[in-house]
């Protein structure tokens, strides 16, 4: 089943072309801002319908954001249309604008042409958005802004294990088992001076708030 990312301020447009694409057997997943449909492209969409005009961050800036890190095509949908939009548009890395008002059925026309191109081409990035900070699972890598942090490879693991079970807390001993494994020679207090130097890392860019310390219990990691 493909999937679909429909990001429009208009309660009403979202709730049509949601109906519309899962009568037709999309998984379609919404939002209703820019902040919104930066956290929803960690779904990894097929597609994304971005809106031209949303609060907190126009699609323009939306797609910027996340182009380097989300192959997929993005649909710009607008009441309007300049040339200069389309420039800034295309160089924010969009594939095509939809022109409000727009017929349903030419619509889901040229979705599924999009993602039939794609598919030929691509295969699916597991990334994942947390405000600023940017995982790839695939690539191994993690981003804030437009830089790369650099992290040994046990660092790494311990940002996966923590903010793939988001709020879940793991213990110093649970964290060591599921990095080092469980027959490894060594000790769980490594995990604190892991845990410093990532937050270390993250705080350089005003990051490290994404792991917190639960007294007693141990670490977990929040939107």
């Amino acid at each position: 089943m493909y999937r679909i990312l429909v990001a429009d301020d208009e309660k009403d447009v979202v709730s049509l072309l949601k109906d519309y694409f899962e009568l037709a057997g999309y998984c379609v997943y919404t939002a209703y801002s820019g902040s919104q449909a930066v956290e929803a492209a960690s779904n990894s969409p097929d597609l994304i319908l971005l809106d031209v005009n949303m609060p907190d961050g126009n699609g323009f800036e939306v797609c910027r954001r996340i182009r380097d890190h989300v192959s997929c095509p993005i649909l710009f949908l607008t009441a309007k249309i300049e040339e200069s939009d389309k420039i800034e548009g295309f160089a924010a890395g969009g594939d095509d604008y939809i022109i409000k008002p727009f017929s349903l059925d030419e619509l889901g026309a040229r979705v599924a042409a999009h993602i039939r191109r794609d598919h030929r081409d691509n295969t699916a990035k597991n990334v994942r958005f947390y405000g600023n900070v940017i995982i790839d699972h695939t690539e191994k890598t993690l981003s804030i802004g437009e830089n790369e942090v650099e992290l040994a490879n046990k660092e790494f693991r311990i940002i996966e294990l923590l903010s793939l079970n988001a709020g879940q807390v793991f213990d110093k001993e649970r964290i060591y088992e599921k990095i080092w494994g469980y027959d490894a020679e060594g000790d769980s207090s490594v995990i604190a001076e892991h845990i410093r130097r990532i937050r270390a890392k993250l705080g350089k860019y005003g990051e490290d708030h994404h792991i917190v310390t639960v007294w007693g219990m141990g670490y977990k990691w929040i939107k």
